[in-house]
Order: C-alpha cells, then sequence, then structure tokens
C-alpha cells in the first residue's frame, strides 16, 4: 500500500524540507539554520514549490514538536489552508524514522538518537536517547544521565560552563570557581555556580552534544565554542591521534547504566583528573576514554533493551553519528552481541535529513487514522 502524500517542514539547524509522495522523496535545497530572515523565506518558497510538486495531493503536514520552531509555525499555518492535519513528530523518534523511512521498515527497532538538543514530550531538553521504536508507536526507554544548562543557551557556547555544570552534578560544586576562574574569571565561575546552586536559568538536558562539551571542558581543551561542535570535533580529532598510536584504554570501571539511565559522571570524575595534568597527552588519553566509554555505555543500554523487546535491529540518528570514533566502537560493541545496527545511508543523519524522518512517521500515523483515506486536490496556497 502506497503511504499518504506528506509535507514536512524539518527542524530549526541544517533545516531542510521534503516531500514523501506515495513512495518517493522531494527534497528542498538547503536553507540553514532558521535564525534569520532569508533562512525563513527561503523554506517559505521551497514549501511553495513542494507543494506545487504535490499538484494539491497533500494528506497532512508534518513538523518538529518544538512551538516555537519557524518550521512548527509554517507546517501549521500551511496545514490549516490546505484543510488537512498538521501532525508534531517528536524529534529523536523522526532521527530514528529516517533510517526505517530509507529501508521501508516499521520496526520494531531499538533507537539511540544522540544530539545537541530536541525538546520531548515531557518539554524537556532531550538529545542521548533510547528509544523503541515500532512505526507510530514508541516510547523512551533510557537516556543519558542529565545535566544543567547554566545560562540556557550560553552553556551550548561556552563547554566549561557544562563541565561546571558536571562536577556540580557530581557533588563537587566547591571546585567550580578554582577550576575555571583563572580562565575565565572569578566573577563568570562564580556566576555560574550561583545558578546551579539555584536551580536559576539552568534547565535539565540529557543531550549527548552537551556531555562532548562537558568532556572536552574538563580536559581543557575549549572554553568557549566559536563555532558549532568546535569542542566535540577537538575532542575526537585528540581521541583519533591517542587511539592510532596507543592502546585502547580500559573502560570497564566507568560504565554505568542503571535502570534507564546512562551515567556518565563516573567517566567525567576521571577526565577532570587528566585534564588537571595540563598534559596534550592526558587530554588525548581523555578524550580517547570518553568517546570509547560513551560508545561502550549504549552499546549495553542497546542490547539490554533489545533483548527485552525481542528484536535484533539497533538504528542509530543524530549529529553525533558524524563522529567516526564513536560510531566505529558503538557498531562494533553492538554487532559483537550478533545485533544488526542500521543507520541512514543516503541521507543526512543529523537535522539535515530529519525531514525524512518527520514525514515517515507523519505518513504512518495518518494511514493509521484515515485507513481508507485518498489523498484530496486541494487549491494551493500561499504560505506566507
Amino acid at each position: 500500500m502506497s503511504l499518504p502524500c506528506i509535507l514536512a517542514c524539518g527542524a530549526w539547524l541544517k533545516n531542510t524540507a521534503c516531500l514523501l509522495r506515495h513512495d518517493d522523496v522531494r527534497w528542498s535545497v538547503p536553507h540553514g539554520d532558521l535564525s534569520t530572515a532569508q533562512a525563513c523565506v527561503a523554506l517559505e518558497q521551497s514549501v511553495t514549490e513542494l507543494l506545487s510538486v504535490a499538484d494539491g495531493c497533500i494528506d497532512a503536514v508534518a513538523h518538529d514538536l518544538h512551538p516555537d520552531f519557524y518550521s512548527t509555525q509554517l507546517a501549521v499555518r500551511v496545514a490549516q489552508r490546505l484543510g488537512v492535519p498538521a501532525i508534531g513528530v517528536q524529534h529523536h523518534h523522526a532521527h530514528i524514522g529516517v533510517a526505517l523511512a530509507e529501508r521501508g521498515m516499521a520496526g520494531p527497532v531499538i533507537g539511540l538518537a544522540l544530539d545537541g538538543l530536541g525538546v520531548g514530550t515531557d518539554g524537556g531538553a532531550w538529545g542521548g536517547e533510547l528509544l523503541w521504536v515500532h512505526g507510530t508507536q514508541w516510547r523512551r526507554l533510557g537516556h543519558l544521565s542529565a545535566l544543567a544548562l547554566p545560562g540556557g543557551d550560553a552553556a551550548a557556547r561556552e563547554p566549561w560552563r557544562m563541565a561546571a555544570a558536571a562536577l556540580f552534578s557530581m557533588g563537587r560544586a566547591v571546585e567550580i570557581v578554582p577550576r575555571f576562574g583563572p580562565n575565565v574569571g572569578e566573577p563568570a565561575a562564580r556566576m555560574v555556580h550561583t545558578l546551579l546552586q539555584r536551580g536559576l536559568n539552568a534547565p535539565l538536558t540529557t543531550s549527548a552534544g552537551r556531555w562532548f562539551d562537558a568532556a572536552a571542558g574538563a580536559l581543557g581543551l575549549c572554553v568557549k565554542q566559536t563555532h558549532e561542535a568546535e569542542a566535540a570535533i577537538a575532542l575526537e580529532q585528540l581521541a583519533t591521534s591517542w587511539l592510532s598510536s596507543c592502546a585502547a584504554p580500559d573502560t570497564d570501571r566507568y560504565v554505568s547504566v542503571a535502570g534507564e539511565v546512562i551515567d556518565l559522571r563516573p567517566l567525567l570524575s576521571r577526565l577532570f583528573e587528566l585534564g588537571a595534568r595540563v598534559q596534550t597527552e592526558a587530554a588525548a588519553e581523555g578524550a580517547a576514554l570518553f568517546h570509547l566509554v560513551l560508545a561502550d555505555s549504549l552499546a549495553l543500554a542497546a542490547s539490554r533493551a533489545a533483548a527485552q523487546a525481542d528484536t535484533r535491529a539497533i538504528v542509530l540518528g543524530g549529529g553525533c553519528f558524524f563522529n567516526k570514533v564513536l560510531t566505529q566502537r558503538l557498531k562494533a560493541a553492538l554487532e559483537q552481541q550478533r545485533l544488526h545496527v542500521l543507520m541512514p545511508t543516503g541521507v543526512d543523519c543529523g537535522d539535515a535529513g530529519l525531514a525524512l524522518g518527520q514525514a515517515w512517521v507523519a505518513a504512518h500515523t495518518h494511514r493509521t487514522s484515515h485507513p481508507q483515506a485518498t489523498a484530496p486536490r486541494k487549491e494551493l496556497l500561499p504560505c506566507a
């Protein structure tokens, strides 16, 4: 049975829209981050073009759950004008949906979705998620341990803040000012300390991207980022260098998976020790250790979940899987458990490919709720 015709408006970062028409996909041009008027206008133009390709036969419009994304607002507006449903798709469910869409499968699968940010069904900032997915059905089975974001969005630009949040989570808040004050200024360090203590402008996140930042901050690799993922890239480069010439460090003592939580705090404690040495070799060892422990922890959690769900398929999605060290170690660990690992192949595994996952989930959602529906021809209306 052919899928319904779905227009998907993508996410906020690296935005790209797509049209899933029966079993074919038509992509828009990339629009970049929707933080400028030009990018938003470009998305509107692309949506108009995709609607033209659909010739009015749109069954639903898919979007992210975040209400403040311009892509979400545009999707809702277009759906209202066309008289079709606007279907919100949780960000990490959509990441897993990309690989499912490529292969035309519904599941069940265990999904690992790792990225910088996606709003969860509880309104929280998710980003290190273990999911069970079967078509439109999905459950959050687990996640990385939560860290505060002291200063909100500023924490994503300044990795030392995430390292400070890790110290606070470990019950070592007294170390924040003496450790970071010399580099960022004592007033800034004290301010972050206060935010964490009082819980002011410090929402929690399970984001894998922010844990990469915390690791880089703990090792002293990056205080402030001048471009996206600078800290994570530096961490991966050091790990690659270390692993090319040194034996992989032992990870067993730092892997901690209890219930729903993949706890990285034991690992961070070791990284703070290595970071205090102020040596390139120590930082490189710490970078390698971070990648390997994270991969082994995820593999343990996913393999347990797969056994409980009686499935052998593990799907990886989200921008953190651009990281080759993490991905290769994780795939090897899962395949050693005789699990089948799937990733997007012809589509970006990060937010640039997210619209396909949105469209796939929305198509199955619509088909479930409208099993006999056919796409009516509707007059196309301008998007703006």
